[in-house]
């Protein structure tokens, strides 16, 4: 490999540093796969490091097998021994071959999102929690949080104290865990903590996995948070560490990131070497110019500007609409104007990028009106629809036995099997210690199964036994199954084409897994790989426009961007910048940094007038609009009457946001009611800040104590 051609000056200076602990600080557009990539490959050709010692971690299965595919494209099949993976895969290894020391195990099953809904359903009605008053959606989010910062369910019951609501989730959270403990059933969360604890009380185990590495690579690294750093600096011990990131694109602080670890990092790691990679290979001149005017307004930062060799290219295009509705045709008809007039583009090189996902709502409808292919990133995806977790359940429950899968299919297609019969199965089961499928097979009788159940229920267990000890090829047991089940037969009497195309969809993945693992393919490990998907790794390259987040499209990039509903108190989110103040300022900045990012040739930037029921007040541009200057901005449509000057407004500091109640004397008790989050009571006073409890779904929130959408009521 000629280095010096392949790579720029810093990007070779990454690569082949070996001589300490390295952070790379990556801009966006930067090449940063394309180092780490390279600097496996240097690791292995030039330096000689069996590519078993080798360890990468990536943030999503996508960039772990673009990784893998480009590193053997450059050495050959002997450098595949090097692991890829993201951290979740590289947790499922290693539990995989020693969680038996905790007492589970190696078939544990992994829970996906679809799986702790179900769960916490079946909890809220034994617990009689009412869904309206607590989501299960909220409850998963209250229990990941919980386990995240190690607070167990005993400590979350005693946090909550004499509020209702608070003790019903720590009791929700006590029975999930309870249930997981009992079937062997690990969630993602899981799967980093039982690890974690793993290494922790097992250190011969610890050991072999930090003597199996030399060299170990983080991707992403300002995504991680307090669990993933102690994994991550408990493997590399004894190895060098390598870890690749953007301060400036850290977003997920909601999901526990902290940006603080790769700005720490040379602090907590002795002989730490950073190398910056400012030059962008992605976007236009006009494009990097504007979003470093923008981050450059964040104090907690690494001082970087992004460059580039490429043309200067169109201006930023800012419109603002009268509504939202001339707001989605301004974009429908930039789109159609772009396609009819430029050669060589089409829909898959536009992307809708917004803040929250009801945004999209008015994008939606003009799209269809103007008969625009699109695509929503973040709505149901193939693995989420209700006849393929029917179908993953028919092999989950056939791989190991597992209640939920049970519970789920059990009458699906119907076998007469009523609630009451499921509540005998299910205590069947607890007597003997077994599962339900078990309690089936072995004791159907004394469940009280008769008639045609009995008989229903036979052709079932006989289907999955048939299944088990088949030796056919996967997708032909998985396919063969599912007509033994009767089920393709339930899909044929509703007339449900649409759900047999999805279920050979599935046994064409099936298929596909068996020629990528042809040595390894199991039900169990096809499972377990389905299990770990994420959003992200489902981008296909059909023809339409994509409609997501901006929290969804980080790592993307389109040609042409229209970063959507930049409204003030929209983006800026009002309950971000109100709740977290200037560190939430700062996150939506660099979430509006990243949007624009995104963007390779044209990026357009949108918002419009009306009025904003968030904060009662009429809508004006968000301050993002001025801060990134005027220099590289093409304002057009028509202006918000509230600015002072014609596209000129500087927005509202953030004091002024905030602003000021004047209640300087706050004290615990104290009766308030919130702008957003309604009536609630003052549990904590310290410094500027309140502990108040609300009514749920909000629960205790931390907030600034003169905030403006704060005020007291009296007793």
């Amino acid at each position: 490999m000629n280095l010096d051609q392949l790579l720029n000056p810093k990007q070779k200076e990454a690569a082949t540093y070996l001589d300490s602990h390295l952070r790379i600080i990556a801009g966006a557009g930067s090449g940063k796969t394309r180092v780490l990539t390279y600097r496996i490959a240097y690791l292995i050709e030039e330096v000689g490091i069996e590519p078993r010692h080798i360890l990468a971690i990536t943030f999503t299965n996508k960039a772990a097998n673009e990784m893998r595919e480009r590193v053997v494209n450059l050495l050959g099949e002997y450098a595949s021994g090097a692991l890829l993976c993201t951290i979740h895969s590289l947790c499922v290894r290693i539990l995989r071959q020693h969680i038996h020391a905790l007492n589970y195990p190696h078939h544990f099953v992994i829970m996906d999102e679809e799986d702790q809904k179900s769960l916490l359903k079946k909890i809220f009605k034994e617990k009689n929690i009412d869904s309206k008053a607590m989501s299960v959606k909220s409850c998963i989010h209250y229990i990941s949080a919980c386990k995240m910062a190690e607070i167990s369910p005993q400590k979350a019951y005693q946090l909550a104290g004499d509020f209702v609501g608070e003790a019903k989730k720590a009791l929700a959270y006590q029975a999930y865990e309870k249930y997981k403990e009992e079937h062997f059933m690990l969630d993602f969360d899981d799967l980093l903590l039982k690890t974690v604890e793993l290494f922790e009380k097992f250190p011969e185990i610890l050991q072999k996995w930090q003597h199996k590495f030399q060299y170990i690579h983080v991707d992403e690294f300002q995504d991680v948070g307090n669990i993933d750093y102690k994994l991550i600096y408990m493997l590399s011990k004894q190895s060098l560490l390598c870890v690749v990131g953007d301060p400036d694109q850290t977003i997920y602080s909601f999901r526990g990131s902290d940006v603080n670890y790769i700005m720490n990092f040379d602090k907590d790691y002795p002989h730490v070497k950073t190398v910056i990679l400012d030059q962008n290979y992605r976007s236009t001149k006009t494009i990097l110019d504007i979003s470093n005017n923008l981050i450059r307004k964040n104090k907690n930062r690494l001082e970087k500007d992004l460059f580039t060799e490429l043309e200067d290219g169109d201006k930023v295009v800012h419109y603002s609409a009268l509504d939202e509705e001339s707001e989605a045709e301004f974009v429908c008809q930039t789109i159609e104007d772009i396609i009819h007039h430029v050669e060589g583009v089409n829909y898959h090189d536009f992307a809708i990028l917004y803040r929250a996902n009801y945004l999209s709502r008015p994008f939606e409808q003009k799209l269809i009106q103007h008969q625009i292919d699109y695509k929503i990133f973040g709505g149901l995806k193939f693995f989420n629809r209700k006849e393929i977790k029917d179908a993953l359940s028919y092999l989950r429950l056939m791989v190991s036995m597992d209640d939920l899968s049970f519970e789920r299919i059990i009458n699906v297609p119907s076998r007469g099997i009523g609630q009451k019969t499921i509540e005998k199965i299910q205590l069947k089961a607890i007597e003997y210690g077994i599962s339900c499928y078990e309690a089936v097979c072995l004791y159907s009788d004394e469940i009280g199964l008769k008639g045609k159940a009995k008989k229903a229920v036979s052709t079932f267990v006989q289907a999955i036994e048939k299944a088990r000890q088949s030796r056919e090829p996967l997708g032909d047991v998985f396919e063969h199954l599912l007509r033994d089940v009767g089920y393709f037969q339930m899909l044929r009497n509703d007339d449900d084409e649409n759900r047999i195309q999805n279920i050979m969809e599935l046994k064409n993945s099936i298929a596909g897994y068996m020629k990528t693992h042809p040595d390894s393919a199991t039900f169990e490990s096809y499972l377990q790989d389905i299990a770990l998907y994420t959003s992200q790794d489902d981008m296909g390259h059909d023809e339409y426009v994509s409609l997501m987040s901006i929290h969804m499209a980080k790592g993307l990039e389109f040609n042409y961007v229209f970063v959507v509903g930049l409204s003030q108190d929209v983006f800026p989110s009002f309950r971000s910048v109100s709740e977290e103040g200037e560190d939430g300022m700062e996150e939506e900045r660099r979430l509006a940094y990243v949007a624009f990012t995104r963007a390779k040739k044209r990026l357009y930037l949108t918002d419009s007038q009306g009025f904003n029921y968030m904060t009662n007040s009429p809508k004006m541009a968000s301050q993002f609009i001025d801060e990134i200057g005027t220099d590289y901005v093409e304002h057009i449509g028509k202006p918000s009457p509230f600015k002072t000057k014609q596209f000129v407004h500087l927005g509202p500091t953030v004091d002024e946001m905030i602003g000021d109640n004047e209640i300087y004397d706050w004290k615990k008790g104290d009766l308030v009611e919130h702008d957003v989050f309604g009536k609630g009571v003052v549990v904590k006073v310290q410094g500027n800040t309140l502990d108040i409890a609300f009514s749920m779904p909000y629960g205790i929130k931390t907030l600034m104590s003169q905030h403006k959408a704060l005020r007291r009521l009296s007793s």
